[in-house]
C-alpha cells in the first residue's frame, strides 16, 4: 500500500471532482494521506476532509499552517487564531503537526520579513506543543536549518526536498524525512535523482504535492494535473531509480512517514492492516 505525504486535496483544481479523485487513490491502494493547510481560512476544512474522507483513505490526516506564498496577506492576529487551532485540534487523531510552513525565495514578490515573522512564530507554536513540521524550503535551506537549530523541534519533513547533500544530512541530523515526488521521474532531475540513490533509505518519504509537481509522464498522456492516485507510479519509478523492489520501498517509506510523525503512527497503529511502522 501507498504513501502520500504531501497532498493538497483541498485545492481548486479538485473543487468538482474531489470525491472521483479519493476513489481513484482508493483504486490504487493509496491508504493514507497528508493534507497541509496553507494559510488560516483553510483550516476548518481541511481538518473537515481528513474527516469526510477518512472511510475511504483510512490514514487521511491533516495539518494547520501558514504557507510563505500566502503571507504577503496574512495578517499578525492570523498567529493568534491558528494557535486556538492547533489547541482545539490536540484532541483530533487526525491531526498530525503544523504545516505547510517554510520560507521561499523563488518567488520574487513575497515579502522577506513577512515570510520570517510568519515561520518564526509558527516555529514558535511547533516546539511550544510538541508538534512535527512540515516544510516548505525552496532555495531558502539554510535559512531554514539556522531557525531550526535555535528551537527545540521534534522533526517532521522537508517537502519536495532539493537542496545539496550537505543540507540534506543538516535535515536529516535534525530529525527530518525528505520528500520526493514527481520531480525525480524526470531525466533531467540530475541532482534530485542523485540526491534519491545516494541518501540513506531510512532519510526518505514520498508524495505527489497534487495538484502541483506533475511527474514526466502526465502531460504526455493528457492529464489535466497531479492527483493522489499517481503517488504509486511516482513511488514506483523512484524505488526503480533507488534499485529497490516496489514491495520493500513502500513498506520503508511508509514507516519513515509514521516513525518522524507520531500522531500519524498513532491512528494507523489504531486502523486494522495499517501498522506497518512496528
Amino acid at each position: 500500500m501507498w504513501i502520500d505525504t504531501h497532498c493538497h486535496l483541498d485545492a481548486p483544481e479538485f473543487a468538482d471532482s474531489l470525491s472521483a479523485v479519493i476513489h481513484a487513490a482508493q483504486e490504487k491502494n493509496v491508504k493514507a494521506i497528508l493534507l497541509p493547510a496553507v494559510k488560516v481560512a483553510d483550516c476548518a476544512h481541511v481538518k473537515e476532509l481528513a474527516h469526510q474522507y477518512s472511510e475511504e483513505i483510512p490514514g487521511l490526516v491533516y495539518t494547520l499552517g501558514i504557507h510563505p506564498l500566502y503571507t504577503n496577506q496574512a495578517q499578525e492576529s492570523d498567529i493568534t487564531t491558528l494557535e486556538q487551532r492547533i489547541v482545539e485540534s490536540l484532541s483530533d487523531p487526525r491531526f498530525v503537526g503544523v504545516g505547510e510552513i517554510g520560507l521561499d525565495y523563488f518567488v520574487e514578490d513575497l515579502d522577506p520579513h513577512k515570510q520570517e515573522f510568519f515561520f518564526n512564530a509558527q516555529l514558535d507554536l511547533a516546539q511550544k506543543y510538541q508538534l512535527p513540521v512540515i516544510l516548505h524550503v525552496r532555495r531558502s535551506q539554510d535559512a531554514i536549518l539556522k531557525a531550526l537549530r535555535r528551537r527545540n523541534i521534534t522533526g517532521g519533513i522537508a517537502h519536495a526536498f532539493n537542496g545539496s547533500f550537505q543540507q540534506a544530512e543538516q535535515f536529516i541530523e535534525l530529525g527530518f524525512k525528505l520528500g520526493f515526488g514527481g520531480a525525480a521521474t524526470y531525466e533531467r532531475a540530475l541532482q534530485i535523482r542523485r540526491l534519491l540513490k545516494e541518501l540513506p533509505l531510512d532519510s526518505i518519504v514520498t508524495e505527489t504535492d497534487s495538484p502541483d509537481i506533475p511527474p514526466a509522464w502526465l502531460r504526455e498522456e493528457g492529464i489535466a494535473f497531479n492527483e493522489p492516485a499517481f503517488v504509486e507510479r511516482i513511488a514506483k519509478e523512484l524505488a526503480s531509480i533507488r534499485d529497490i523492489n516496489d514491495a520493500d520501498f513502500a513498506s520503508t517509506v511508509w514507516s519513515n512517514a509514521m516513525h518522524v510523525l507520531p500522531r500519524w503512527s498513532a491512528l494507523c497503529a489504531d486502523l486494522p492492516n495499517l501498522n506497518l511502522a512496528s
